[in-house]
């Protein structure tokens, strides 16, 4: 299954890596990534591959938007399928 995170924050060093480094150690792989910053504000968004992930998606979920908040970062994660159905014209 694929996912969609996106990431919003103050930039800084280190951002993507700490967000590579926890989907890394629970085996999403990263498929695409894009990536700018506007004025001060880093903003990310990533699709994942969740398929060999060992934990569940909502606990990924989870984990990725607690994370977020110990960088002071805004981390959303969704199933690619809601994603696309969410932005759809």
């Amino acid at each position: 299954m694929h996912a969609i995170v996106t990431v919003i924050g103050k930039d800084r060093v280190g951002i993507i890596a700490d967000v590579c480094a926890l989907l890394a150690k629970n085996k999403v792989n990263v498929l695409d990534i894009s990536q700018t910053v506007m004025q001060e504000y880093f903003t990310m968004i990533m699709m994942v591959d969740v398929t060999a992930a060992e934990i569940p998606f909502a606990e990924l979920v989870r984990l990725l938007e607690d994370e977020g908040k110990l960088l002071n970062l805004t981390i959303h994660a969704q199933r690619e399928d809601i994603f696309n159905a969410m932005h759809r014209i």
